[in-house]
């Protein structure tokens, strides 16, 4: 196992997000090449070593571990997560633009979710997500795959 370079201290989600960040900058690690090493998908394991998930606890032993951060940390990354987003719409140009394919064919989805399921949305729970390059020559296609547990609203 490799000492951490980081003093003791309490932290919380953000501190060791930032701790993630440099390890993997220092070490010239890729999120694929990080989330082969602990065996998860390179989009969840983003997403809880940034604080949106909570990562299991072996996972997140390996995690830490792997990039030489404090035992603590894997405590913090499998703690439940507070999901809070710190502005309404982000100004970051490739969030944005998710942000925009929502709003503008968020409703198409919602109505299409409706006819082919009934009333009911996708889960943001039970999902994954995978994220790839498709070459094309007229320009290269990222292309993002969702799946989520359909959940039909109760009525009573």
């Amino acid at each position: 196992m490799k000492e951490s370079k980081f003093v003791d201290m309490a932290m919380d989600k953000d501190d060791v997000a930032a701790m993630i960040l440099s390890a993997k900058r220092n070490a010239g690690l890729t999120w694929e090449g990080i989330a082969e090493k602990i065996g998860m998908s390179p989009v969840f394991t983003h997403s809880a070593s940034m604080g949106m998930n909570a990562m299991p606890k072996d996972k997140a032993e390996i995690l830490v571990s792997t990039l030489g951060l404090p035992q603590e940390a894997a405590l913090v990354l499998a703690e439940p997560p507070t999901k809070v987003w710190e502005q309404t719409v982000p100004t970051d140009p490739c969030i944005y633009r998710l942000y925009e394919i929502v709003g503008v064919y968020g409703p198409t989805i919602k109505a299409l979710i409706n006819e082919k399921f009934g009333d009911g949305i996708m889960s943001a729970i039970d999902f994954d997500m995978q994220i790839e390059k498709v070459e094309n020559p007229k320009g290269d296609r990222v292309k993002l795959t969702m799946t989520g547990k359909y959940l039909a609203y109760n009525s009573w």
